[in-house]
């Protein structure tokens, strides 16, 4: 039999059907990111003249230097822009500190959960774990207004520490993700170290966090991605622009345009200029967090 004809053979339909509902996922994956990033490199008139062209009309780099503050009111409204400008670069830093600092916060106090959990022993441990496991059960929306009557009484609206804190002190999966893969680990050098006369902080942060800085990893990855992309809660929590983040820049950039129809080029830009830094992210450290999550398990 050749060569030719085994490879053939081990064609099938099924095979077949499965390649094709790949390449149909990555299409419809794919896609809407060329779309942003044909309008962003398109010709607002030319682009209201040709909506439906698979390629830039009228290609300019006009929606990038609008963004980045690098074209004048002239040549922003020339290209059918609106004239209105957006401060990037200050309303990253604010991404960046919300996210950064968040993340940072809600994965140590996770950790530190995860530990008591999993390593130390006490009387209604495997209760409180449960009434834990509940808060995953409660959709994230019931929790926004209790959350935003206690930062308004509290006088934390229009300040970092008030998106912050209600999120930044607890995520049920974080702990229990982490208390599923402490789980597994060997405890002998654990024990070891505690008879040697080590006390529990220095045995969890020398011995317990070295051998969990995967998925430690993995969840400030997905954790930063979040509350990066986080809308809602920041837009009922700040009015203010000194503390608001780009997501919600770029609505406020949208609806400051005086015509009838927004600058959907400059937006698509500015979307770009938003999502590159997290898809360089994910592109980076996919591999590690998909590993990390396999190694974990469910225990």
């Amino acid at each position: 039999m050749t060569a030719t004809a085994t490879r053939r053979r081990r064609f099938s339909v099924g095979k077949g059907f499965a390649w094709a509902y790949l390449i149909g996922v990555l299409v419809v994956t794919i896609f809407p990111f060329y779309w942003i990033l044909r309008t962003a490199l398109s010709d607002n008139y030319a682009l209201s003249a040709d909506p439906a062209s698979p390629l830039p009309v009228g290609f300019t780099w006009g929606p990038f230097k609008r963004v980045l503050g690098l074209a004048t009111t002239q040549e922003s409204i020339a290209e059918g822009g609106s004239g209105a400008s957006i401060e990037i670069g200050h309303f990253l830093v604010n991404s960046i500190v919300y996210a950064t600092v968040s993340t940072v916060l809600v994965v140590f106090f996770s950790t530190l959960a995860a530990y008591a959990f999993s390593r130390l022993h006490w009387r209604g441990r495997n209760l409180m774990f449960s009434l834990f496991l509940t808060a995953l059960m409660v959709p994230g929306i019931l929790t926004l207004l209790p959350n935003f009557v206690l930062v308004k009484e509290l006088g934390l609206l229009n300040t970092f520490a008030g998106m912050i804190l209600p999120f930044g002190l607890f995520s049920a999966f974080n702990i229990f993700f982490l208390r599923q893969f402490m789980l597994g680990l060997s405890t002998e050098i654990e024990e070891a170290a505690l008879i040697d006369g080590a006390g529990r902080l220095r045995v969890l942060f020398g011995i317990t966090l070295p051998m969990t800085s995967g998925p430690i990893f993995t969840l400030s990855i997905l954790g930063f991605i979040g509350m990066w992309n986080d809308y809602f809660w920041p837009l009922l929590v700040t009015s203010d622009e000194s503390v608001q983040p780009l997501t919600l820049a770029l609505a406020v950039f949208k609806q400051s345009s005086p015509q009838a129809q927004p600058d959907w080029a400059g937006l698509m830009a500015a979307t770009l200029v938003a999502a590159v830094p997290m898809l360089a992210l994910f592109m980076a450290f996919g591999r590690r967090i998909v590993n990390s999550i396999g190694f974990s398990g469910i225990k």
